[in-house]
């Protein structure tokens, strides 16, 4: 299944948990099988570290705060031309697929 939201990309969290709702954040990374993506900010967990040595090096023990995925279908792309949350749709020019924003009708990538 192919979707319109790739990492890098500005969304806005639209429905969830109610201290995520209406945040926006960066696509970290995108999980195609799961149906989810990672935002930057968003669904945040905190992971107990232990201490880790790797080649030499030792990893510092503590709380680390990591970005929980969060489900594709409640995240919408933030067009860069007006600032809004959009959906969003495939145009295709000289055989070169654009995604376009459904608002305002500008080529987002």
């Amino acid at each position: 299944m192919k979707y319109k939201l790739r990492k890098g990309d500005l969304v806005e969290v639209i429905s969830g948990r109610a201290d995520d709702k209406g945040e926006r954040g960066e696509v970290i990374k995108v999980y195609r099988k799961k149906q989810r993506v990672s935002v930057q900010g968003v669904n945040l967990r905190k992971k107990h570290q232990g201490q880790i040595q790797t080649q030499g090096r030792s990893m510092t023990p503590g709380i680390i705060e990591l970005e929980g995925p969060v489900h594709i279908s409640n995240v919408m792309l933030v067009c860069p031309k007006c600032d809004e949350p959009t959906r969003v749709g495939i145009k295709r020019e000289d055989g070169e697929a654009h995604r376009v924003c459904k608002r305002c009708h500008a080529v987002i990538d």
